[in-house]
């Protein structure tokens, strides 16, 4: 099986020692350690992930902070997933049809990361691991992380 990370899963586990966090970095360590899942890091999640890291970085006043070294490391071990131009053409075709249905999935004309995300997650017949399962799963498969096990 194929695993998308999504944003609000690399935040934590660029961050794992904070309550939660640190029960996501020990359930990848597992994935990674015992199964034959395919775990990729998408483009468009380590953008929004890293510009946050960045906004932080840079208000606090250090050009580089250890959850930026945390994604860095993850994009080293883990398979990074890059935009291409027939993902951003299908995630186009994703907003419209979703704005067409009444159902858009971001405010206004944002840019919407979640139909890139799901643009990605259906060229490589993936599913999307995320917190925000309402919004993405209208677009692609998606699930909790607690719901992935080695026994999956």
């Amino acid at each position: 099986m194929k695993l998308l990370l999504d944003t609000n899963i690399l935040a934590r586990l660029c961050h794992p020692v904070k309550g939660e966090n640190y029960r996501v970095v020990a359930w990848l360590k597992e994935l990674i350690d015992r199964s034959s899942f395919k775990i990729y890091i998408p483009e468009i999640s380590d953008y929004e992930a890293r510009r946050g890291l960045l906004h932080v970085a840079l208000r606090s006043g250090r050009a580089m902070t250890r959850s930026l070294d945390r994604l860095d490391q993850l994009g080293e071990l883990l398979n990074y997933l890059p935009l291409t131009t027939p993902v951003m053409r299908r995630a186009a075709r994703l907003w419209a049809e979703s704005r067409n249905a009444g159902r858009p999935t971001a405010a206004g004309e944002a840019l919407d990361g979640d139909v890139i995300l799901a643009a990605q997650a259906l060229e490589v017949s993936g599913v999307v691991v995320t917190e925000n399962v309402r919004h993405l799963s209208r677009l692609v498969a998606t699930c909790r992380w607690e719901e992935v096990t080695t026994d999956s």
